[in-house]
């Protein structure tokens, strides 16, 4: 299981590692309008799965809008960004700041992303700063769990494994 740190405190995570190689494990999050998603629903494309504890911290902030940015260089590939935060909350996040090449979608009901792929954090109900990239064929390509939860994700490696996918 991945070792991360919140603040240089060692958080406990539920839920198994996904590694390169694994069937990318099915989900069921919220869309802004409470509709459910699941894994399923992208089927056929490439997904580039950015994970942040909260969307309303400098990081979190800063990494959504990356790959929002990078998203006009990725062709076919869905970008995905989980977080806990309310459905309700991300849109109003996403309409102020002008993300429009981004889903960003709520695992706050029961944590099934963040258990499926061992990014909730059990002490704080948040999830791990992470990215996953999954092929057309729901296998995943590439994982960084990013060891300290307030640091930075590799962004230039999750772009070029996105690319790489397609």
């Amino acid at each position: 299981m991945a070792v991360i740190t919140f603040k240089e405190n060692q958080v406990t995570l539920l839920g198994s590692e996904v590694k390169v190689g694994d069937k990318a494990p099915d989900f069921t999050v919220l869309a802004n309008d409470l509709s459910s998603v699941t894994l399923g629903d992208s089927k056929g494309t490439v997904r580039l799965i950015s994970v942040v504890p909260s969307l309303d911290t400098g990081v979190c902030d800063a990494q959504t809008r990356r790959f929002n940015e990078e998203a006009a260089e990725l062709g076919n590939v869905k970008i995905l960004t989980i977080s806990v935060d309310l459905p309700f909350a991300q849109r109003r996040w996403c309409g102020a700041n002008g993300i429009e090449n981004v889903q960003t979608l709520s695992d706050h009901r029961d944590l099934s992303f963040g258990k499926a792929f061992g990014v909730a954090i059990e002490e704080l109900r948040l999830l791990a700063r992470a990215v996953f990239v999954v092929d057309s064929n729901d296998v995943v390509t590439y994982t960084e769990y990013v060891s300290e939860a307030t640091d930075h994700p590799d962004y230039a490696a999750a772009i070029e494994a996105a690319k790489a996918a397609e």
